[in-house]
């Protein structure tokens, strides 16, 4: 049996003010082929699908036009799809009944079983929802997955005596699963499990990866992971990795990079065949890059530089949608007023999104850090005073007479809109 592993999809992301539904396209498009070539039973989505919470028409239907695909063109395939921190459970959940007749699962919320006493109290987790069945192309029952989502207090059982309630409810949970699993499985099929959390010693995306900290928590360990589980499908973290270094039990990574940090992030899926209960094979399978992410220079460089660089970068012809995403990184001396005009012009005429304009000062990156201003003392400071001494912070001298002029020429302006009725 050969299961695909893939998460953290992110249907709907932008990035800044640009839209990447092409570059969403191109990786679902390049996914059903590799379903096909490759002749996958199960396809693991574990969790992120979409971006927001309340995504878009034309990202959901994406997503739909994907699934019926897949479907048609592997009739046996089995999707299970979980959601992550950014999904929203119930709106991922809403159209189950009719991605079961794609023989897709779709798990968004830990139900509970209406066997609660008369208070609500004690209401057991509904493990059915969560541990389904995947079949092989005869058909036949394979392996079991436990289709975990991701995990808020209030989808886990309660752990009397314990410290940390979040962790201990996870891993309850986790062990009921697999118990639940262990006993619905018959001799030779295989225990899969999947989860989106961050998994301690994991290596995260600070700039595109949502923290997961609820009641301090921030990580967890890898024992949630019964040793009898066959695979551990992981989704959240955006960089491609085994934990511990552990075959069996990995993140997959991001299809798309999230942000400029993540250029060189090796995006994959990652493929699993087993024989039985038996990982014969876990294979990395690279997802071509549809638009190039370009930071110039790769470290910040003087203005000049910078322009010079641009002014030499060429392009190829292509599509708007395919242009390359930009991000110019400019270190200064100075205040610098036409930065941003200055790089456009240097950018005329190519083909290229330019996406962000970062720019740092040698002055500041060796200043200590700024002294802590009391309440009463902020509220008492006059515009100019503070604007004074952020710039000295931030240049390690004192705003030019221009600039100070230009800047009380601004107060006013605001002050006199705001005074009109």
């Amino acid at each position: 049996m050969k299961l695909l592993h893939t998460s953290d999809w992110h249907l709907g992301q932008s990035l800044h003010q640009f839209d990447r539904s092409f570059e969403h396209a191109q990786f679902l498009a390049w996914l059903l082929d590799t379903l096909v070539a490759q002749q996958v039973d199960a396809l693991l989505i574990a969790g992120d699908v979409f971006d927001s919470s309340n995504p878009s028409a034309a990202s959901q239907s994406q997503l739909y036009q994907f699934l019926t695909q897949a479907r048609k063109r592997l009739p046996r395939l089995n999707i299970v799809m979980t959601a992550g921190n950014h999904d929203a459970p119930a709106r991922l959940e809403a159209p189950a009944p009719f991605l079961a007749l794609l023989d897709a699962v779709v798990v968004g919320l830990v139900g509970r079983r209406n066997d609660s006493d008369d208070n609500g109290a004690g209401a057991s987790i509904d493990l059915d929802r969560i541990v389904v069945p995947l079949k092989d192309a005869a058909g036949k029952i394979a392996a079991w997955c436990i289709a975990m989502p991701f995990l808020r207090p209030s989808d886990l059982p309660r752990i009397e005596g314990a410290v940390d309630q979040y962790a201990a409810g996870i891993a309850a949970l986790y062990a009921q699963a697999y118990e639940f699993a262990a006993i619905k499985r018959a001799p030779g099929q295989a225990i899969i499990a999947l989860g989106h959390c961050h998994i301690s010693g994991g290596a995260i995306s600070k700039e595109s990866e949502r923290r997961i900290v609820i009641g301090g928590v921030e990580s967890l360990s890898s024992d949630i992971f019964a040793p009898g589980i066959d695979y551990v499908a992981l989704g959240h973290l955006h960089l491609a990795q085994k934990i511990g270094g552990d075959p069996t039990r990995r993140y997959c990574g991001s299809p798309l990079p999230m942000s400029f940090s993540e250029i060189d992030y090796p995006h994959q899926v990652v493929l699993v065949e087993l024989t039985g209960q038996t990982v014969l094979d876990v294979r990395e399978i690279r997802i071509p890059r549809s638009v190039e992410l370009l930071c110039v220079p790769k470290k910040p460089a003087p203005i000049d530089e910078v322009l010079a660089q641009l002014q030499a970068l060429e392009f190829a012809d292509a599509p708007e949608a395919q242009w390359p995403f930009l991000l110019v990184r400019v270190r200064l001396n100075q205040p610098e007023p036409q930065l941003r005009a200055k790089v456009q012009t240097a950018l005329l005429g190519k083909p290229v999104r330019l996406v962000q304009i970062h720019a740092s000062t040698t002055q500041s990156a060796e200043l200590e850090p700024a002294q802590m201003i009391a309440i009463d003392e902020l509220s008492n400071m006059a515009p100019a005073g503070f604007f004074e001494r952020l710039f000295q912070h931030r240049y390690g001298v004192g705003p030019p007479e221009a600039i100070m002029t230009a800047f009380t020429e601004l107060v006013d302006l605001a002050s006199h809109s705001d005074a009109q009725p």
